[in-house]
């Protein structure tokens, strides 16, 4: 899809930050359009598309470097698998105290998950959007390419990262519980900061706050960055034939982004599993 055509810039915008929908309707399954009075019910089918294929992708290459590792000479992929889980194991052994086999395989997930999640930022915004619209259209299931919308970058969808931030949120009260007990969870949640009885409501109210920032600030974090990239692509497309020189600078300094923001996703997550672990 070029950026000009039969859309204005402020359309083009739109459509590419409007996701591809699939909802229950009275007649049936509904798309995109129908989708806008459905309800609640309403599913980002290519948020869950992508995640899931880059999940698989993720297990299979990973799994395949395993089945193929030696003790002689490893391979480029079998060294650069090694060197990301030497990465993520001290990233773990310095920043987690308490003693779970789960932490480092969790610790990888999300490192290597997100970033690939991230990753998908640096296509070009109207490669794959353009394979979609175009081949929907040519196979007859669409009266207009303008009807077909596709996000591929994950974590640009707030269901994404609120999703990942919740999965952590569990995780905290799961093993808060685990090691401490539901007597020492409550007390923890209602004596303190002030160990007294009268500070309780008080206690419970600032405990819980502080609960609740942790997945709201690695959901927002992560979303806010990515998608204020993935906006900064799209206004660079609107320039036309001149926007690969600068795809490239933003793309460049954009990695860093990236790769970041999946390891900051990752140690604040090893970080508050370790708080939740510690009995005292």
């Amino acid at each position: 899809m070029a950026a000009g055509g039969e859309q204005t810039s402020t359309e083009y915008i739109i459509h590419h930050l409007t996701n591809a929908r699939a909802c229950m309707t009275d007649d049936g399954v509904g798309f995109n359009y129908a989708c806008s009075e459905a309800g609640f019910w309403t599913w980002h089918i290519d948020t869950i598309g992508w995640s899931l294929f880059l999940g698989i992708l993720f297990i299979w290459s990973f799994r395949k470097a395993a089945r193929k590792a030696t003790t002689g000479v490893p391979g480029k992929w079998q060294c650069f698998v090694e060197m990301i889980i030497d990465f993520v194991n001290n990233s773990v052994k310095d920043s987690f105290h308490g003693t779970s086999k789960v932490i480092a395989p969790l610790a990888l997930t999300i490192f290597v998950w997100v970033f690939l999640m991230n990753l998908m930022d640096l296509v070009p915004v109207d490669w794959i959007p353009s394979i979609a619209m175009y081949g929907s259209y040519a196979l007859g299931w669409v009266d207009s390419p303008q009807d077909v919308y596709m996000k591929v970058v994950p974590t640009t969808d707030l269901n994404t990262t609120f999703a990942l931030g919740l999965g952590v949120f569990f995780l905290i009260i799961f093993y808060s519980i685990k090691n401490k007990g539901i007597g020492g969870f409550t007390k923890e949640m209602t004596m303190n900061p002030f160990n007294h009885w009268s500070m309780i409501p008080f206690n419970l109210i600032l405990e819980t706050v502080t609960l609740l920032a942790k997945p709201a600030s690695l959901a927002l974090r992560l979303f806010g960055n990515l998608y204020a990239g993935e906006l900064i692509f799209i206004l660079i497309a609107l320039v036309g034939v001149a926007q690969l020189p600068l795809h490239f600078v933003w793309a460049v300094f954009h990695i860093l982004v990236i790769v970041l923001q999946a390891f900051i996703f990752m140690m604040l997550t090893i970080v508050y599993l370790s708080m939740a672990s510690e009995k005292h």
